[in-house]
């Protein structure tokens, strides 16, 4: 349930970064001092106007996925009284802040620098968008099946038990809905043009904690229900 706190804290700090991305993009001027300072630091500049709004798209996608996380969070997911470990709630929350700053820090300094803005859009813009659109409606169409096994058929909570969740990707994969968040970290790499090391840091980050994520639950659900589907597997369909 506490979560939750992630998203919304993700949903004001990028929406803010998006609003000082937009305002330099098409009103002219330089990115915030700090983010100035940040640029010198990591030694990176953007070099082409589609690397400029490849930077721009992925922070309004990671903008768009915080903002129905938080919403399926309130009004979709239906929680048990699990609790979360300190440790690991501060670091939620300092990640969903540091990784639009890192989106942000592949933008230039000054981004017009006295040029008229290009939204020039490449292949690889297409592609990493219909990806994202499309691992992200499986997520929330897997989200939905968890919440409506505590659901009476007229939507009232009746338990907050687990069982065991079928239809859509849980046919193959224990977690599909963490496969569908990795799925999305990649498209974001896919839109950012493949080759930008430092996201692709961020997809390995998120493969490897949705993948003991998976593993956990996997191994939860052949625990507790002898009858557990045995070809399922735990995070990638016929893979792992």
């Amino acid at each position: 349930r506490w979560f939750t706190h992630f998203y919304v804290v993700s949903v004001l700090w990028n929406g803010f970064l998006l609003i000082w991305l937009f305002q330099a993009e098409f009103l002219g001027g330089s990115l915030p001092s700090w983010i100035q300072y940040m640029h010198h630091a990591l030694g990176r500049v953007s070099q082409t106007d589609c690397e400029d709004f490849s930077a721009l798209l992925v922070l309004l996608l990671l903008w768009l996925h915080s903002c129905r996380r938080l919403a399926e969070c309130l009004w979709t997911s239906i929680f048990s009284d699990g609790v979360i470990h300190i440790a690991q709630y501060c670091f939620g929350l300092a990640y969903y802040i540091a990784v639009g700053s890192t989106v942000l820090c592949q933008m230039p300094t000054n981004i017009r620098n006295g040029k008229e803005f290009s939204m020039q859009i490449c292949w690889y813009h297409i592609v990493g968008v219909t990806m994202y659109v499309w691992a992200s409606l499986h997520q929330h169409r897997c989200l939905v099946i968890l919440a409506n096994l505590r659901k009476s058929k007229s939507g009232k909570v009746v338990s907050l038990s687990h069982s065991v969740p079928s239809g859509d990707w849980f046919e193959r994969v224990s977690c599909p809905h963490y496969f569908a968040e990795l799925l999305i970290y990649v498209s974001m790499a896919v839109t950012l043009g493949f080759h930008n090391v430092t996201w692709w840091c961020v997809v390995m980050y998120v493969l490897f904690n949705q993948a003991l994520a998976a593993v956990l639950c996997h191994e939860f659900y052949q625990k507790n229900f002898s009858s557990y589907p045995k070809h399922r597997k735990a995070f990638i369909p016929f893979v792992f």
